[in-house]
């Protein structure tokens, strides 16, 4: 059994279909990727699943608890992460940390000191005079203390500098390892490849690809480069191979797209006079690009990608 279930999830508003009958099964101690641009219904998904919104069907159950017939307990199992944070402008960061810990029961208050440190805050600052990120760390902070079993992470390094991303992958590893479960959701695609186990892919509400990295890239091209030691080598070995596509053929080089085992091309390859050959199997932008098509005929850009 899953620490994140749901199933058959759908969220309609009047003749909009936001989410069309979501599954998802999410172990313990597993960072899943929640990927899709604007408008493919991440933010909608995060609402059904803390039971901020109610579903037009389905079934969400976090830490074996049903998020709409006993909200309390679903809730005391995780911690939220809001893209955007809304926070109590009189309030220092100390007096933040300090209301958020009532209002759950109690926190890991060393973790929570080796975060303020990890994160380079400064807890004496009031709320209104902190910059973007710095809000998003009291929230990271506060939402790691908890050692929740779930935590709910949306656009979770918004406005961090580079070093900090680095602190947050530090900390969101640490997470796993301790066996907590991560629901990300970030169009920072480099960040996602880096800490994610799993990968989801949304397309207008509905999931349209699933899987680790590896097996998102066995159904995908791998690019292969090829330089030869002379001009007008025959290419037709080549194009006969199954799942081998020459994509471009110039003077003493081909580009080759690879679906499949690379061990007949490479068998092939021994045959020619080959000098370089470079293979590059696709980022996970490149595989976002390859699942996500607006209907158009048009990319959705690593931009769009919320």
């Amino acid at each position: 059994m899953g620490v994140i279930e749901a199933h058959g999830l759908t969220k309609r508003y009047e003749s909009t279909l936001a989410l069309d009958g979501l599954e998802l099964d999410i172990p313990r101690g597993e960072i899943y990727g929640f990927l899709g641009p604007n408008g493919a219904g991440k933010t909608t998904t995060i609402r059904l699943l803390l039971g901020l919104h109610r579903p037009s069907s389905g079934s969400v159950r976090l830490a074996g608890c049903d998020a709409w017939a006993d909200p309390v307990a679903a809730h005391r199992h995780c911690a939220y992460v809001a893209s955007e944070a809304t926070l109590w402008p009189g309030l220092t960061g100390a007096e933040t940390f300090e209301y958020l810990e009532n209002l759950r029961g109690g926190c890991d208050r060393g973790y929570r000191d080796t975060l303020i440190e990890r994160f380079d805050f400064d807890p004496d600052k009031k709320i209104r005079a902190l910059s973007k990120g710095n809000r998003q760390k009291v929230q990271l902070v506060a939402a790691f203390a908890t050692r929740a079993d779930i935590l709910v992470l949306d656009e979770p390094t918004s406005g961090l500098d580079p070093l900090m991303e680095a602190a947050f992958r530090e900390t969101v590893t640490e997470a796993r390892n301790r066996g907590q479960t991560i629901f990300l959701c970030s169009h920072v695609l480099s960040e996602v490849e880096a800490v994610c186990d799993r990968v989801g892919i949304l397309r207008a509400g509905r999931l349209v690809d699933e899987g680790t990295l590896a097996q998102l890239r066995h159904l995908s091209a791998r690019t292969v480069e090829v330089n030869f030691a002379e001009s007008g080598v025959d290419l037709d070995p080549l194009r006969r191979l199954s799942g081998v596509e020459v994509a471009v053929a110039a003077d003493h080089h081909v580009a080759l797209e690879v679906r499949g085992e690379m061990g007949p091309l490479l068998a092939a390859l021994t045959r020619m006079p080959v000098t370089t050959i470079d293979s590059r199997e696709p980022s996970l932008e490149e595989l976002f690009v390859i699942h996500y098509h607006d209907g158009t005929g048009r990319s959705s850009t690593p931009e769009q990608v919320r």
